[in-house]
């Protein structure tokens, strides 16, 4: 291996057999391996975490998601999810008769009068709606509140007389843009008394 001078000694890191360096270079690539893998961990993308079902269920029943602040990053997130086709979280814990489920819009048949859109073509009338879908929330076995939502992030939110009277006050948006609809109609023509 090393010519050294006679009477003179190898010094210790020089004297490895064969062996040694084997083993010594299996734990090398070990160790590589083990590090490369530790790094490459760190820069794949983790599981996305799923979104609570159950919050997500109790802000779509709030008088306004947008007004509390730990409904805002869910809702908006389950939002993005149903813009990319993710299907809409569940909660066990829910209880009997308390619900949440999606639903895509389809004008002009599930879409608010005021949302709808009619365009004219040659073959007839073109609906469309405003909005994408909706999240309808059931309360006790009853229809609670529809959030309507669309791709931009935009929502507003139906509620029932029910849900009205339980609540008090709540965001009014749905029922101001249905009362701006109604008066926008052509006003109907007055019956002729002489027929």
């Amino acid at each position: 291996m090393h010519n050294l001078p006679s009477g003179e000694r190898a010094p210790k890191h020089a004297k490895r057999s064969s062996a040694n360096i084997g083993r010594n270079s299996a734990a090398f690539r070990v160790n590589t391996l083990g590090a490369l893998s530790v790094l490459a961990a760190m820069w794949l993308p983790m599981p996305a975490k799923a979104v609570d079902g159950c919050l997500v269920l109790l802000c779509f029943a709030a008088p306004s998601w947008r007004a509390i602040p730990q409904c805002v990053p869910p809702i908006r997130e389950v939002l993005r999810d149903m813009a990319r086709g993710r299907p809409f979280p569940t909660c066990a814990m829910a209880g009997v008769g308390n619900s949440a489920n999606h639903a895509w819009a389809s004008a002009p048949a599930y879409c608010p009068e005021q949302y709808t859109r009619v365009f004219e073509s040659e073959s007839g009338p073109v609906y469309s709606c405003d909005y994408t879908g909706a999240v309808s929330v059931s309360i006790n076995g009853a229809p609670f509140a529809r959030t309507w939502w669309s791709m931009a992030g935009d929502t507003v939110t139906q509620f029932t007389p029910a849900a009205k009277a339980q609540l008090g006050s709540w965001d009014s948006r749905f029922d101001d843009d249905y009362a701006t609809w109604l008066a926008s109609l052509p006003a109907a023509a007055p019956a002729d008394p002489g027929r």
